[in-house]
């Protein structure tokens, strides 16, 4: 997938070795392989790599029973670090929402402490924005982004050192060619100031009426999600619809949905039918082609925080300024 997507805001590179400590809070690493080549290439970086004691155990399907995870996330809160970054997603994560101590989570992130993670660790961040308000970032894993082979993804790579840096200050893309210019340069709009929250489809919309889903009104909701087929993510959508959720807020952000595969009885309903029909059923803004998910190049974004969404014929920018 070619974007374009790494703005000119976050390319600075003042490059320096920060402490990233690495763990496993929801599935078992399969590709041990993948894992090594993930730590070699942040330590490759300069950085000094921490893995958690339980960052390779294996419970069935989990990276070790619950409270064996769930010991791994108060460790990464208590290590001081820089980044607290995933091995990988999965699931696992909604098993421990219950039982994460948030003011540890939340002291950790107030001295500090960026969790970041994609797909299963949705969970997490939607609870701990819920619990504390405080700032998680959407972006990659260790194993699937930092363990490929061959080279990581170079705007993924390069918007996860300017989170390291500090100098992340926002993400462009361009959207997709699907009316007539005249129709898009009379779209444009600017919205100042929304609570940047979502994630991965499945996982959110699982945490509807539980106390760790997010209750935002005027904010901008960003999905993703793979092996989905479109009929199941309308499915989601429709239940945030009917929950009343999509029209609290004032845009609906959808990045990459990828990994289905469509059927010959379909007969032409495929994904762009679902955004189609989406749009009919929200007054607000509904953008696409956001590079985040499940995808090797993707964007890193604040999960929690005030940002800016600006639309200038096909050109989109959310920006959230230096975000601590």
């Amino acid at each position: 997938m070619k974007q374009n997507s790494h703005n000119q805001l976050c390319c600075h590179h003042d490059h320096g070795p920060k402490h990233i400590y690495i763990y496993s809070p929801a599935g078992a690493i399969r590709d041990k392989l993948a894992f090594k080549r993930g730590v070699a290439r942040l330590e490759a970086l300069g950085h000094e790599v921490e893995i958690d004691q339980d960052a390779r155990a294996v419970y069935t399907r989990f990276a070790g029973d619950d409270q064996t995870r769930l010991a791994a996330i108060h460790r990464a809160a208590a290590s001081g670090a820089d980044v607290a970054l995933i091995t990988r997603g999965a699931y696992g994560l909604t098993r421990l929402l219950s039982e994460i101590d948030y003011k540890a989570v939340g002291k950790a992130i107030g001295t500090g402490t960026k969790f970041v993670g994609l797909s299963d660790f949705t969970a997490f961040q939607s609870a701990v924005l819920t619990k504390t308000g405080d700032v998680t970032w959407a972006g990659p894993s260790l194993i699937t982004d930092f363990g490929v082979e061959g080279t990581p993804d170079d705007i993924m790579e390069a918007c996860f050192d300017d989170l390291l840096t500090g100098h992340g200050e926002g993400a462009g893309w361009r959207l997709p060619r699907e009316k007539s210019l005249a129709e898009v340069e009379s779209s444009d709009f600017y919205i100042k100031k929304a609570t940047l929250w979502g994630g991965n489809l499945a996982v959110l919309t699982g945490l509807i009426g539980t106390p760790y889903f997010p209750s935002i009104k005027g904010g901008i909701l960003f999905m993703e999600d793979i092996g989905e087929h479109p009929y199941r993510i309308e499915r989601m959508l429709t239940q945030l619809l009917h929950s009343g959720v999509l029209a609290k807020q004032k845009a609906l952000v959808l990045g990459q949905f990828n990994g289905y595969k469509l059927a010959p009885h379909d007969k032409g309903f495929k994904f762009q039918s679902v955004v189609d029909w989406l749009r009919t059923k929200v007054s607000v803004p509904v953008l696409t082609n956001l590079p985040f998910g499940h995808v090797p190049t993707k964007v890193l974004l604040p999960v929690g925080a005030k940002v800016s969404l600006s639309v200038e014929g096909r050109d989109a920018l959310l920006y959230w300024g230096h975000t601590h």
